[in-house]
C-alpha cells in the first residue's frame, strides 16, 4: 500500500497501475473505464491524463495519471469485500498530500525528501487504517445473530430439548410436556447471556451459545418429572 497517491508537478495524483493493483483489477480493465468515463464527458477529461510506462520486458505500455476528482469518479463503481478500506486509505492519502501541498514551506524539494515524505504519510495512514479495521471487527463482534446462526441455535435447542425428554417416543414428549422443557432452557440461556430474547444475542458469543445448548440440562424437579413420566407404562386390555 506504499506510495498511492504522489506529488507530480505540485499536484497530488495516483496513477491507474497504482489503482489496479490496490483494488486486485486488470491493469487493461481500469485503462478501458477510464476511457470510457472520458468519452462520456469532456469535463472528465480534465481529471486525468495519459501516459506511458515500461513494463517487465521493456516495452512502453499506457498509464493515465488522475486526481482526486478523477479517482473519485474511477473508483465509485469498485465493489467487493475490500473495496470501502481501500478507498478511505485513498482519501486519506490524497488528504495528507494535499495539505503538505498547501504548506509550501514544507513542501520537499528532492526526490530523497519527496521518498521520506511518502513513508511519514503512509506510516500515519497504515496506524489509521488498523484503528478503523479495529472499530469495524469491534462493531461485526457485537452485531446480532445472522439468519443462518439463528438457524443452528434453534435446531441445537430443539435438539437438546428432546434428548432431555427421552426422545421422541418419549411419554413426556407423546404427553405434549416438551414445552415445559422449552421454557425452562429459555429461562436458563436468557439468564446465561443475560439478555432478553434469543435473538438480541450478539455474533461473539455465538460459539459459546452452541456449547452452552449442547451441554445444557433441566433442573432436577424437571429432571424427576421428566423420569416419572417416562417411568409410567400404558395398560393393555
Amino acid at each position: 500500500m506504499n506510495d498511492l497517491v504522489i506529488m507530480k508537478s505540485q499536484k497530488a495524483l495516483t496513477t491507474s497501475l497504482k489503482v489496479a493493483a490496490t483494488f486486485s483489477k486488470e491493469h487493461k480493465n481500469v485503462l478501458q473505464s477510464i476511457r470510457n468515463l472520458t468519452a462520456e464527458n469532456s469535463a472528465v477529461k480534465k481529471m486525468f491524463a495519459e501516459s506511458t510506462y515500461v513494463n517487465d520486458r521493456g516495452q512502453e505500455q499506457p498509464m493515465y495519471y488522475m486526481n482526486r476528482d478523477g479517482f473519485t469518479l474511477l473508483a465509485m463503481g469498485f465493489t467487493g469485500r475490500d473495496a470501502m478500506k481501500f478507498k478511505l486509505e485513498y482519501i486519506e492519502a490524497f488528504n495528507r498530500m494535499d495539505e503538505l501541498i498547501r504548506n509550501e514551506n514544507n513542501l520537499p524539494q528532492t526526490p530523497e525528501e519527496q521518498l521520506q515524505l511518502t513513508m511519514v504519510v503512509t506510516n500515519r495512514l497504515v496506524k489509521r487504517v488498523g484503528k478503523v479495521e479495529a472499530r469495524v471487527d469491534h462493531i461485526e463482534k457485537t452485531s446480532e445473530l445472522s439468519e443462518i446462526q439463528r438457524y443452528q441455535l434453534l435446531q441445537a435447542r430443539k435438539k437438546r430439548v428432546i434428548e432431555a425428554v427421552g426422545g421422541v417416543d418419549s411419554n413426556y414428549y407423546k404427553d405434549t410436556k416438551a414445552r415445559k422443557v422449552f421454557s425452562a432452557f429459555g429461562k436458563d440461556f436468557k439468564k446465561e447471556f443475560q439478555i432478553p430474547r434469543y435473538d438480541s444475542l450478539e455474533k461473539q458469543y455465538f460459539k459459546k451459545a452452541m456449547e452452552f445448548t449442547r451441554n445444557w440440562y433441566p433442573d432436577f424437579v424437571l429432571q424427576r418429572e421428566i423420569q416419572n413420566s417416562n417411568a409410567q407404562t400404558s395398560l393393555k386390555i
